[in-house]
């Protein structure tokens, strides 16, 4: 009990230690793991026994025999279908083409690559190696999104990074499972033909299974046949049950299951949606907690001890500074991407808690059948774990801003509100080469604004995983133009930092207008208008126009034009070189309106 317990205290300790230091939550979980495990067996109790002992001698200990390698499968089952749920086809219209490379292409050079490596720098037999290698193919999003929410990249490149770290997991177990497979057989001419046809059943399952459950969950939960206060747990169990029937199948076929259905239910017209993804995150916060404090405490000293030498650095070195960077310039030939951007991808590249979980439960089997190597398994594996997530995250930020990916100017803009006149001026702004983020919780408005093209979602801005969004890290400008004065006034107080490092602008309240209180005027987004003119404006007059201005007296008397005209309302002011500025920024830092355009809404004057 005391152990239960404690795994579930010390776990969150460490989620809380790694957010106050903005760090990968992995690294405060293994080093706990280790301290209560094999160091504390090595060093600190007198009988030589673990503080938590999750395995003891196979039959004993908190999950003996085989459960804790069915608890690790269950467990990384709901991870990589939370992870599934957050995948929107939306965000790779640019950059499909190399996250598809980068899982099979780059797969199969780091698959080659580091098989190599350890056969003849640690001498270790074929299947070993690309055993080794097969479990490292892996980059886990547990672990990548940390590191991106703390740098501020283009919208591509995050989810370049995050599309890959997802999708690559089930690859990765799928090519260590017929490598493990290989090996438990003992090779020989007949297994290449029983590995196409397990194969073959992988796809054929994990698809079928992770679609069509997907689908009959929407429709269950979309139909109000679900009651809310079980949606959660019938969510969790249908998970569940996918990726155990589709494992009856097809060996090792759940996990590429669930993520199709995570996938499925992402992008799909559900529900609720929203609701089960924060459900779905906590747990995936508790369960990846439990994981690594038990695989880290399972290791033996003396494997670790295995890895005190040289050859260990040199397999290291070699896995990141040459196989990753030539699987990820390999995969993005051709491509949109920037040298400097290939060159982040290529550092960038931490493992995670599939390679680790997989790790522990071959390695142990392995060794049961007494295969020669098999005890360089689990070390080897938690080594390039550890060492990636900490090369990563003490020097991805340092990294990104000497290839110069870094956005120094964050010149994105985020939209609070996604009524008719928001979706209008989103429109204008994104014609002008703009990058602009709706945000709203009404889903008539999001799913609108879906329609006209622009990128919004339904979300809540007093939830604070709007802030965790690492596909908003370049946005610098924050727009708060909803109905409710109460809304647009929290979205500024809470946001203005994440999000309005250029600047935070809102609406003026209606009291505001009535009684001209304009002391704080670089606040407000247009100078002397609420939410009902804005409105009433788009209700009459769809339309933004743009008029020349050549002097500073002839801004000052096309503003009083528009002030004049009930139903012209301005926005920006547009230079030669394309740039806008919002009126109160413009008029706030003084700029000369010489060949430029006033942009205005409403009227045409």
């Amino acid at each position: 009990m005391i152990e239960l317990a404690g795994i579930i205290i010390l776990g969150i300790l460490a989620q809380w230690v790694a957010w106050r230091f903005k760090i990968p939550a992995i690294l405060p979980l293994i080093l706990i793991g280790l301290i209560v495990g094999p160091i504390s067996a090595e060093y600190i109790t007198r009988d030589g026994s673990k503080y938590i002992e999750p395995v003891w001698n196979g039959t004993k200990g908190l999950f003996p025999g085989e459960g804790l390698y069915y608890f690790v499968s269950l467990a990384i089952s709901i991870i990589l279908f939370e992870g599934g749920l957050t995948l929107k086809r939306s965000e790779i219209k640019n950059v499909g083409p190399v996250i598809t490379k980068l899982i099979t292409i780059g797969a199969a050079v780091t698959f080659f690559g580091a098989g190599i490596l350890a056969h003849y720098i640690f001498d270790l037999s074929w299947k070993i190696s690309f055993l080794f290698s097969g479990l490292i193919i892996v980059t886990g999003p547990t672990v990548i999104t940390p590191i991106l929410r703390n740098i501020p990249l283009k919208k591509d490149l995050s989810a370049v990074l995050k599309w890959e770290g997802i999708l690559i997991d089930p690859i990765g177990a799928l090519v260590a499972v017929l490598v493990f497979e290989f090996i438990s057989v003992g090779g020989g001419s007949g297994f290449t033909k029983t590995a196409l046809v397990e194969f073959g059943k992988i796809l054929l399952f994990g698809t079928t299974f992770g679609f069509t459950f997907a689908h009959a969950l929407a429709f269950l939960i979309n139909k109000k046949w679900i009651p809310h206060y079980l949606l959660n747990v019938v969510s969790l169990s249908t998970v569940l049950l996918v990726f155990v029937e589709s494992e009856l199948f097809a060996h090792e076929s759940g996990l590429l299951a669930v993520v199709v259905m995570g996938m499925v239910l992402g992008n799909g017209k559900l529900n609720n949606l929203k609701e089960l993804l924060y459900f779905k995150e906590s747990l995936s916060v508790l369960l990846i907690s439990i994981l690594f404090i038990l695989l880290a405490a399972n290791i033996d000293m003396k494997d670790l001890l295995l890895l005190y030498n040289w050859k260990t650095v040199v397999v290291f070195g070699l896995v990141v500074f040459l196989i990753r960077p030539l699987a990820v310039f390999l995969s993005t030939f051709n491509s949109s991407l920037k040298i400097n951007e290939r060159l982040f991808i290529s550092w960038v590249g931490p493992r995670g808690i599939v390679a680790a979980g997989i790790a522990s439960l071959f390695g142990s089997k392995l060794l049961k059948q007494g295969v020669p190597g098999a005890e360089y398994i689990t070390p080897l594996v938690f080594m390039v774990v550890l060492g990636t997530v900490l090369l990563n995250a003490t020097t991805a930020r340092l990294f990104a801003k000497l290839v110069g990916v870094f956005l120094k100017d964050s010149n994105a803009i985020l939209i609070v509100g996604a009524s008719k006149p928001a979706r209008l001026i989103a429109k204008y702004l994104q014609n002008n080469d703009k990058r602009v983020v709706l945000i709203d919780s009404n889903k008539m408005f999001v799913e609108q604004s879906a329609k006209e093209d622009l990128e919004a979602y339904e979300v809540n801005i007093y939830d604070d995983d709007l802030t965790n969004n690492i596909e908003l890290n370049d946005v610098g400008y924050l727009i708060a133009m909803t109905g409710s004065d109460a809304v647009n006034k929290f979205a500024i107080n809470s946001l203005s930092a994440a999000f309005g490092e250029q600047g935070a602008f809102r609406l003026a309240t209606a009291d505001e207008v009535k009684n001209k209180n304009y002391e704080k005027k670089h606040l407000f987004f247009t100078p002397y208008d609420d939410y009902i003119n804005l409105s009433e404006a788009v209700r009459d007059y769809p339309s933004i126009h743009e008029v020349s201005i050549n002097s500073e007296e002839e801004y000052k008397t096309t503003m009083q034009k528009l002030f004049n005209q009930v139903e012209s309302i301005p926005l920006f002011v547009k230079t030669t070189d394309g740039n806008l500025s919002l009126i109160a920024e413009f008029e706030s830092q003084k700029l000369s309106p010489k060949k430029a355009k006033l942009v205005y809404l409403g009227d045409k004057i």
